[in-house]
């Protein structure tokens, strides 16, 4: 496994060891495929990377971003290949993995508060029916406090600005103790401070030690947040350290013009 990029612009750790673990864990898509009725959505899709890389999914609209991160977690069957986290399938560490949507994809306008929402991160690891003991009381503060949320905490999310919105589901994956957090489109619709503000983030969270794969389309930012990219168009064009794969040649097949099977796929 290839370490993580240093660059000018931030001090990029080498993939540590998840917290609460004493040894390197690996994620690994092996010969993945996914179909929508009849039609294939990823296609023999293989890679895989590891604790503390912040990683970039890159393609046109179609390619399949949103499908293989829904099927890394769990929420969309697959029809060939496995995927593997620490050596085993993922659905035996879902507690472990957390999927944030796209934010448009969201019902901002449900009463709910910035706390309510983060609480909800513990119910894979509390359970839907016991009360949370003091520890996952901890974890939610602790959650909220990292993504700088503090002042926040009674407000609904309906009051929010987007780069809240976004802090907000970070901060309940954080509060589930995620290791490996699937991001769609995360910084779509902020603007530029807020898109500042969660590369700063990413970075924080990648360096105590998870795992972010996020799709992602200015291509202008790619190389000041991420280490590692994955250029998508249903099958996988290119991965490794974006130093030596995010390069002209490689967006050229990547974003190349469209089959109208692709576009039906989108």
């Amino acid at each position: 496994m290839a370490p993580a990029l240093k660059n000018e612009n931030m001090s990029h750790q080498s993939h540590p060891t998840c917290a609460h673990h004493h040894h390197h864990h690996e994620l690994r898509v092996e010969n993945l495929g996914v179909r929508y009725r009849e039609l294939d959505a990823l296609q023999d899709v293989s890679f895989a990377t590891s604790c503390g890389a912040c990683v970039a999914l890159i393609g046109p609209n179609g390619a399949g971003k949103s499908t293989l991160l829904k099927a890394v977690a769990g929420l969309l069957p697959i029809a060939a290949g496995r995927i593997l986290w620490r050596g085993t399938k993922v659905a035996k560490w879902s507690r472990e993995i957390a999927y944030l949507p796209q934010r448009e994809d969201v019902d901002w306008q449900f009463p709910i508060t910035v706390r309510g929402v983060v609480r909800m991160g513990r119910y894979p690891q509390a359970g839907w029916w016991r009360p949370f003991s003091t520890a996952d009381e901890t974890a939610i503060d602790r959650a909220i406090e990292l993504m700088g949320l503090t002042d926040l905490g009674d407000r609904q999310i309906s009051r929010l600005s987007g780069g809240q919105q976004q802090r907000v589901f970070l901060a309940r994956a954080l509060a589930q103790q995620a290791h490996v957090l699937l991001l769609d489109e995360p910084f779509s619709g902020l603007d530029r401070p807020s898109k500042s503000a969660l590369a700063a983030t990413l970075r924080k969270i990648t360096g105590e030690g998870r795992l972010v794969i996020a799709s992602h389309h200015d291509m202008d930012t790619v190389r000041g947040i991420y280490d590692e990219v994955l250029l998508l168009r249903r099958k996988a064009i290119a991965f490794g350290p974006v130093a030596e794969v995010f390069n002209e040649a490689a967006l050229d097949a990547t974003f190349g013009a469209l089959s109208a099977t692709e576009k039906e796929v989108a």
